[in-house]
């Protein structure tokens, strides 16, 4: 037996929600298939232990798209909590705030250590390294080899397991746009210096440099399963517990045929006229018949795995940081959440839950390791950076989050192009949307908007706006509140332009 839909959603994070329910304001025939038998909301969601709730990776609600947060409001009116952001990065037994403070880090490196890092910066802009490649070369470009090595080369390689020089400058460009040393310093010195006068002055902040942001008050899970609810509640399905096994194209009837597997063993097929997917374009590829030609440029993406571990403790007001960024190399985690920071309904009265964060590959010897090894090390790795003491931690779990992020190597964007030639000519009513299902390293704000463009190319029956262009600039970033107010005046999505690919 088939089951008949007009738009077949796989996946049931951010990407996938968004584009169900927009497609449901106008249509009743859309379903959504996710793997999970539990959650909603994918790498966004909330994860309940008990009496605590912690999020996977940690999620601020920002964006200089006024849609993104239109479209926020009207899925969760009444439950944001504005928050403080706070980050550190602990280095070679020092923290420094981050963004970076010019007295602060100065003082902590020392004379001659900061002496170095400014004479460093300056041989790198006088001397710049043309047409820079890797991540490497484009973060010694803007900070200089000295600064590299201290804020960069340590943490960069735990989160992608390896070296710099073989990470692609896509990816640098990506995040940390806009932000260099002397842009540091004169926004430290400002806020130091005229805090009111500037912000009277409405004086332009780095979009790295957000002062707050907007949070769920239970998480960004909340955000998701709120989404669900309203798509169920306007004719559409959000079924959980199924996994896509195999997709093939009926081209005498224009149709897509999608074998699904349950979880508890049973099988179902949908027929749909349009698939949107969200899953990652390589496990996808895998799964199309027949088989894509692009089916060996797919099979050359890779994924950074992550494992959160989250240590309660009978201990309230630990630090006042969002997460803390470790930079020490005789550790293997590499970030700490403080989810009572990011919101106090988060967890009971009277104790606190941090979420330390490694990641891996699936299949190592982190991945692999037992929940009570892991539990282990990361009580025993957050004694040690002296976050807490050794009596603090009074229960723990252990979460792993599969393809938390696109790998951007020297041939990710090859790749990606020759898969997205491939599929998007041969199968136009097939949609690629969000972080994994196009293979880019998008934010929440980014994957939602390429999903409102493509459910806009489906109601219009015709591939209006190029979904491919969202974050291509990296002006998204962190914007906060100086993006809110840019986007109020100003920031709409716009159609591509005519005669575009």
């Amino acid at each position: 037996m088939q089951i008949e839909t007009d738009v077949l959603v796989v996946g049931a994070g951010p990407a996938g929600l968004t584009a169900a329910y927009v497609l449901t304001n106008d249509m009743a025939g859309v379903t959504v298939i996710e793997k999970d038998p539990v959650y909603v909301g994918g790498i966004s969601r909330t994860v309940r232990y008990k009496d605590f709730l912690f999020d996977i990776g940690g999620h601020r609600f920002f964006s200089k798209s006024k849609e993104v947060m239109d479209l926020w409001r009207e899925i969760l009116p009444h439950d944001f909590i504005e928050r403080p952001r706070l980050s550190r990065i602990f280095y070679d037994g020092r923290y420094y705030s981050y963004p970076l403070s010019a007295f602060e880090a100065l003082r902590n490196l020392g004379l001659f250590k900061s002496a170095a890092c400014m004479l460093s910066f300056a041989y790198a802009k006088a001397f710049p390294i043309r047409d820079a490649r890797t991540f490497h070369e484009w973060v010694r470009n803007q900070f200089g080899e000295k600064l590299f090595s201290i804020f960069f080369k340590t943490y960069t390689e735990k989160v992608w397991g390896m070296s710099c020089d073989d990470i692609s400058a896509d990816w640098a460009a990506q995040r940390i746009k806009g932000l260099d040393l002397g842009v540091a310093i004169r926004d430290a010195l400002s806020r130091a210096i005229m805090p009111t006068r500037r912000a009277r002055a409405g004086g332009a902040v780095v979009k790295t440099l957000i002062d707050s942001f907007q949070y769920p008050r239970k998480g960004p899970g909340m955000m998701w399963e709120a989404a669900a609810r309203k798509i169920r509640g306007r004719g559409g399905k959000v079924l959980l517990g199924r996994e896509l096994t195999r997709l093939a194209f009926d081209a005498e009837r224009g149709a897509w045929l999608a074998e699904v597997t349950c979880a508890d063993g049973t099988s179902e097929t949908y027929r749909a006229r349009h698939v949107v997917s969200s899953v990652g374009v390589r496990e996808l590829v895998e799964k199309i018949s027949p088989t894509p030609i692009s089916l060996l440029h797919a099979r050359q993406l890779k994924y950074r795995d992550f494992i959160t571990v989250a240590l309660m403790l009978r201990k309230p007001d630990l630090f006042p940081d969002n997460w803390i960024y470790i930079h020490d190399p005789s550790v293997k985690v590499g970030r700490v959440q403080n989810f009572s920071s990011w919101s106090p309904e988060m967890v009971p009265d009277g104790m606190s839950c941090l979420g330390l964060e490694y990641f891996c590959f699936a299949g190592d010897g982190l991945w692999m390791a037992d929940d009570s090894e892991l539990i282990a090390l990361a009580h025993q790795e957050v004694v040690k950076v002296g976050l807490i003491a050794g009596d603090d931690v009074v229960d723990a779990c252990v979460v792993r989050q599969p393809k938390a992020y696109p790998v951007y190597d020297e041939s990710y964007r090859d790749n990606v192009a020759m898969i997205r030639l491939d599929l998007e000519t041969t199968y136009p009513t097939l949609h690629l949307v969000g972080r994994n299902g196009m293979h880019k390293y998008n934010n929440q704000d980014h994957a939602m908007m390429t999903a409102m463009l493509t459910a806009r190319n489906i109601l219009a029956g015709k591939r209006v706006y190029d979904v491919w262009n969202v974050n291509e600039d990296a002006e998204y970033h962190e914007a906060g509140e100086a993006g809110i107010r840019a986007a109020l005046a100003s920031e709409r999505l716009t159609p591509r332009k005519a005669g575009a690919a």
